[in-house]
């Protein structure tokens, strides 16, 4: 499993609020380039952000869904985009002074992506959540000024 931190200069609650807004995924996730629809009650266990994936015109439509939830504190994703596969992606934040540690823990659960041997795939994921978590800190950090 690929794990991946970063400090973002936030209380814990503004974090939360970019994750708990699904219209901004697009706007942190590596290689979400559109919401399509994201379901009344984000982030609550079950609903789904409905997303396209890719660089138009090749894009995939699929959906991210809510497999567990602790406001302010973590958030357990099931992420697809078939046929590529799917993935665990977990967000969890820890407050440390005047930041908030942001880790996101992801790994292949089925498809193609499984059959990367997992010290390549960490590679690939590892410099794609890098980028994730800085993108999402522009997001965060600029939103609190």
């Amino acid at each position: 499993m690929s794990t991946r931190s970063r400090p973002v200069k936030a209380s814990a609650e503004q974090v939360w609020s970019v994750l708990a807004d699904g219209w901004l995924y697009p706007l942190f996730v590596v290689g979400a380039s559109r919401m399509r629809d994201v379901d009344d009650g984000w982030p609550a266990v079950g609903t789904r952000l409905h997303h396209s994936v890719g660089t138009w015109p090749l894009l995939i439509n699929d959906f991210t869904e809510v497999l567990e939830v602790e406001p302010n504190r973590r958030l357990l994703l099931r992420a697809r985009g078939w046929p590529a596969g799917e993935a665990r992606v977990e967000f969890t934040l820890e407050e440390s002074g005047d930041a908030t540690v942001v880790t996101i823990h992801e790994d292949a659960t089925a498809g193609p992506g499984l059959l990367m041997p997992k010290p390549l795939r960490d590679v690939q994921l590892n410099v794609r959540n890098d980028e994730a978590l800085q993108r999402l800190a522009y997001v965060v950090e600029g939103r609190t000024r």
